[in-house]
């Protein structure tokens, strides 16, 4: 038990639920819209290389996957704990779970970069490559593992921000890459003939700059919480346990879809080219649309976490009655925009009839699944922020691939292209009962005043 000393002038604390939310949300969807922007005029520009091309990036989206799955991990995990830190008033930890995570990021993506090198022919393959994909792919997939370490440090450095209630600053490092990649890829793709080694030069370059500017953000005092050398001494290997199991279900969310996309890139493969590029533009778009609901949903993380850990427990509550609310409306307005123009939209990315015929059907199905999955967000966000970790850990199993894919295996099995396409949908509608489930557990266990709950060592040890 503890008294949380917390000034009144303090944000996370005191703010009104819906003006706090809205607030940090806004920096977040601003970021995943420039970056979204940047995948969708990236798969654009090299659309125009050939189907081909085209496939390549969704071949090499599933390895990024992989490297941000550790960025995650890393800034989630300690942007959890710092946040409950700063909730308690602890600076001191807040630093050291700063200064670990981003190391620890960094540490992991340089081992990606080296085994990525080691066994780069068996995993573009492994990733669902097609013969005539392959030399694109691999073009490609080397410029991200030059940058590997770079683009897993600076997920973990924005999450971190983003956790602090400081949005903004995060924004600020993720849209400058992503406006440089925009500019890099016509300059370098077309204006150097530079092909698809282009686009991965620009990619490598605009992480570089993006990652150099949100470290900046720490190292010029402009976070709540501090890395240095001396706060590296200071981390045990507890404080990486603590900062990985808490992150673990965003690894398992990155990694499920990672592992997810190269089944689904692996099924499309054998019905041609055609198929793998139109489930890969599908993918780009509905992340797109889905971007804006999640930008609030990445809104209430700090939210929860602060109040969870300042034991204001009456604004956790409602923040994730207003979060459900609000990015509910968005997705109900976002897929129906995509079920109407489903065909122009696909038809935008690759002028091919088959491309277009494979892609149609499955972005009208996933819009309709789509209205399901901002309570699902959610609920698992709900389960992280605060702590939660077997419970996040399930929650992402289910929604990320414990029901995609066996669905996809039996549905390619029984109704081959059509089967693949309707997997992802049908496993999404499964997972919502589910869902709503485990957040009446959790509310039902939640104090109603604002007095801490008994800990619970299995998942609260970093408390």
């Amino acid at each position: 038990m503890y008294v949380s000393s917390i000034s009144k002038t303090n944000k996370l604390a005191d703010t009104p639920i819906p003006k706090l939310i809205v607030t940090l949300s806004i920096p977040s969807i601003v970021s995943m819209l420039v970056t979204n922007i940047y995948n969708l005029v990236d798969t654009a520009f090299v659309g125009q290389l050939g189907t081909s091309a085209s496939g390549a990036v969704g071949i090499v989206f599933g390895f990024m996957s992989i490297i941000q799955a550790f960025g995650f991990m890393f800034g989630q995990g300690a942007g959890s704990i710092i946040s409950r830190s700063l909730g308690k008033n602890d600076k001191e930890k807040a630093d050291i779970n700063a200064t670990a995570g981003f190391f620890g990021s960094f540490f992991f993506g340089m081992l990606i970069t080296a085994v990525g090198f080691i066994f780069l022919d068996d995993i573009v393959m492994l990733l669902g490559s097609t013969e005539t994909i392959f030399p694109y792919a691999k073009t490609y997939i080397s410029y991200i593992l030059i940058a590997s370490p770079f683009m897993s440090s600076s997920l973990t450095l924005n999450n971190i921000l983003r956790y602090e209630g400081k949005a903004n600053l995060g924004m600020i490092g993720l849209m400058t890459g992503a406006i440089l990649n925009m500019i890099g890829d016509p300059i370098f793709m077309f204006g150097l003939n530079m092909g698809i080694s282009g686009a991965g030069l620009s990619t490598a370059l605009s992480q570089l700059v993006g990652w150099v500017i949100l470290l900046m953000m720490f190292i010029l005092k402009k976070s709540s919480s501090s890395i240095s050398l001396k706060n590296l001494k200071k981390a045990d290997v507890m404080v990486y346990l603590n900062i990985m199991t808490t992150g673990f279900p965003s690894l398992l969310r990155q990694a499920l879809n990672s592992l997810t996309t190269v089944m689904l890139n692996s099924q499309c493969a054998v019905y041609g080219d055609a198929a793998v590029a139109g489930m890969s533009i599908v993918s780009r778009i509905v992340f797109f649309a889905f971007s804006i609901a999640l930008g609030v949903g990445q809104g209430f993380q700090p939210v929860s976490a602060y109040n969870y850990g300042a034991g204001k427990y009456y604004r956790v509550r409602k923040g994730f009655r207003f979060t459900c609310l609000v990015s509910e409306g968005i997705i109900i307005v976002g897929c129906t925009l995509l079920f109407i123009f489903a065909s122009q939209l696909v038809g935008l990315f690759r002028d091919d009839i088959d491309v277009i015929n494979v892609g149609t059907r499955a972005l009208r199905l996933q819009s309709i699944a789509y209205l399901a999955l901002p309570p699902c967000m959610t609920t698992e966000m709900l389960y992280q922020s605060t702590g939660r970790r077997i419970g996040a850990a399930i929650l992402t199993a289910l929604r990320s691939g414990l029901l995609f894919i066996p669905a996809l295996i039996i549905l390619a099995n029984l109704r081959g292209l059509a089967g693949i396409q309707e997997a992802l949908p049908i496993s999404l509608i499964l997972s919502a009962p589910l869902t709503v489930i485990f957040a009446i557990y959790f509310f039902k266990k939640l104090p109603k005043n604002n007095q801490l709950p008994p800990v619970q060592p299995e998942e609260e040890n970093d408390e």
